[in-house]
């Protein structure tokens, strides 16, 4: 299963000398040398088992009584547990590529990750423990991974990468409110709550996907570079985060004016993402992935928009486009690519990879498509589940030699 994730890939790999020299200083357990390692492992886990039993619990009536209650656990999780977790590890990653700052690794990275898995366990556990213990346990790791993400940003005084500090800190902000709404229902929708979230997950993917999303093109598929239309791009993010602020419902806005600003949000996006060309990446897994989840994401703010004018009535499709179609697709992809080339190996799909990406891809269509077609949630429910618990299971056995093994160029990270 793992030959190919094990090639490594000559040009990313340094001289002889480094190699020897980072292999025999650097003695830390290799699951913790660079934050991706383990976010990405541990999140892709906790994502098959969480969605596993939610599934099984709506669909088949099993019981399942976490802190919050059911719903709000599993709208709680996927997005302030996993999502947040591939996020912080994908930053905490990154910022040592920009900055040239060593990242965060070893017992500081072990404590965070620790936080972050009690935080997991003490969801499960609303009986044994007191609420406010839950709740504190959970705050505390988005405030505490901004600040190991700023640091180095400062350190390198590189302040273009500094916006995903506050945008990490509004992410602890919602997690706050959610937690308070429930103590407080009548002034607080977990719901609502929940899908600003949502939409600001999306106000990162595009930002991320503009960035890297046409370089990936390139490279992958040997061919030109897009050169951007600086007014398409400055439409589509500032529509996103209006979308972004539109959700909070601070104050009145008309139905029609809102649902503009999403069809144009969607619109937007969609057209940014036919300029990256999905049809010259139909033979790279790893880059044609990435374009169908842009695609996942500017159609489910599209629907949104429609929904706000009445046009559309299944918000919760509309939503699910975003989380699973745009989330799910993308992060199993960036994960797939990221964990290949931080650790020196070729960025190149396997079978088994493309495999995983086509059956997350097949969980979109089942949860977002399948009810509009059939009156059968249920069933739609348990399907994507099963399959996206099986997509990311596959990701947890084929890359669990490529997370916990050191670099085979023995360099660091």
């Amino acid at each position: 299963m793992n030959n190919r994730l094990a090639q490594v890939s000559a040009p990313n790999s340094p001289s002889p000398d480094v190699s020897v020299k980072a292999a025999s200083t650097d003695r830390s357990w290799p699951f913790f040398r660079l934050a991706f390692r383990p976010f990405f492992w541990l999140g892709a886990l906790f994502s098959s088992i969480s969605l596993t039993l939610w599934s099984a619990h709506y669909s088949l009536g099993m019981p399942l009584t976490p802190y919050g209650g059911s719903y709000f656990w599993h709208l709680h999780e996927m997005l302030f547990g996993f999502v947040t977790a591939i996020i912080v590890g994908f930053l905490l990653t990154a910022v040592q590529t920009w900055t040239k700052v060593p990242g965060l690794k070893g017992k500081p990275l072990i404590a965070l990750v620790a936080l972050w898995l009690l935080a997991r366990l003490f969801m499960l556990l609303p009986h044994w423990l007191p609420a406010q213990l839950i709740s504190t346990t959970d705050l505390l790791f988005l405030p505490l991974a901004a600040m190991f993400l700023a640091r180095p940003i400062i350190k390198a005084r590189l302040w273009r990468n500094l916006l995903f500090v506050p945008i990490l800190l509004c992410m602890a902000a919602l997690n706050g409110m959610m937690h308070a709404s429930l103590t407080q229902p009548t002034s607080l929708s977990f719901t609502a709550v929940a899908h600003t979230m949502i939409l600001l997950v999306a106000l990162v993917m595009c930002i991320m996907g503009g960035r890297v999303f046409p370089m990936f093109t390139a490279n992958g598929t040997h061919t030109a570079r897009v050169a951007p239309w600086p007014w398409l791009e400055k439409l589509a993010i500032l529509t996103t985060a209006l979308c972004v602020l539109l959700s909070l419902q601070v104050v009145d806005v008309p139905a029609t004016l809102k649902g503009s600003v999403f069809l144009l949000a969607g619109i937007a996006n969609a057209a940014r993402a036919l300029r990256w060309r999905i049809w010259v990446t139909l033979q790279v897994p790893l880059v044609w992935s990435l374009h169908l989840s842009y695609w996942a994401v500017s159609l489910g703010l599209a629907l949104l928009g429609l929904v706000e004018l009445g046009i559309f009535s299944h918000t919760s499709a509309a939503y699910h486009a975003i989380t699973v179609g745009g989330m799910g697709v993308m992060i199993l992809s960036m994960m797939s690519r990221v964990s290949l080339g931080h650790t020196g190996r070729l960025i190149a799909a396997n079978a088994w990879v493309t495999l995983s990406l086509l059956i997350i891809v097949l969980a979109f269509l089942m949860r977002v498509l399948a009810p509009l077609v059939f009156d059968a949630i249920a069933i739609s429910i348990l399907a994507s589940g099963g399959l996206w618990a099986a997509a990311y299971g596959m990701f947890v056995i084929a890359y669990a030699p490529v997370l916990f093994s050191p670099r085979p160029d023995g360099a660091p990270g």
